[in-house]
């Protein structure tokens, strides 16, 4: 029985050695998770989307979501996600349970970054708003929020989360665009310019 611990040291004591020696720094590989992500690329790019990740400005002051002009008519929807993106996506991903509140802009210009609040219900108090993923396919944005977990034992308030969005100048072409906010099940629909 000696020998195999001395033979389990001799091998343990230099593999850990080299190991943390020459680790690369970083996350590790993870295979599955990148050909996953990959294959999601290269399917949304064959559809004629782009995807964006936009992160999500917090706390939300409400003076800077009130629009300068006059504020986007918004339509309620029914939840998920269209029919052409949910075929396209390799794995559909975590949803609010419903959008309440849209308030947005009728106008923007394409040199000026397009800011919009929401108002959506998490899906527990561990859950906080991180942000959204931004689907561009010609002029038909499609967002989806995204989740981040709340560390420790921390719990939000109130499932109900307020967010201030801002997408990029230079995102948007110039014309008529319709912006779709999805919810599992109660999403909400508005069009907006964007001026040259």
């Amino acid at each position: 029985m000696k020998w195999v611990v001395v033979a389990i040291l001799v091998c343990i004591v230099p593999y850990t050695w080299i190991t943390i020696s020459y680790r690369k720094p970083g996350p590790a590989f993870e295979p599955y998770a990148d050909s996953k992500n990959r294959a999601n690329v290269v399917r949304l790019l064959d559809a004629g989307y782009q995807r964006f990740t936009i992160p999500a400005i917090r706390p939300a002051d409400p003076s800077r979501s009130q629009p300068a002009g006059p504020a986007a008519g918004v339509t309620e929807m029914p939840g998920g996600l269209p029919v052409s993106l949910s075929q396209t996506l390799v794995e559909i991903p975590l949803m609010p349970e419903r959008i309440l509140t849209v308030t947005a802009p009728d106008a923007a210009t394409a040199d000026a970054p397009y800011v919009f609040q929401f108002t959506c219900t998490v899906p527990d108090t561990r859950e906080q708003l991180a942000g959204a993923e931004l689907y561009l396919r010609e002029r038909e944005l499609t967002l989806i929020p995204t989740f981040e977990r709340i560390p420790g034992d921390l719990h939000a308030r109130s499932r109900e989360s307020i967010v201030l969005i801002e997408i990029p100048a230079g995102t948007l072409t110039p014309g008529r665009h319709d912006a779709t906010l999805i919810g599992a099940r109660g999403s909400l629909r508005w069009s907006f310019d964007v001026n040259p």
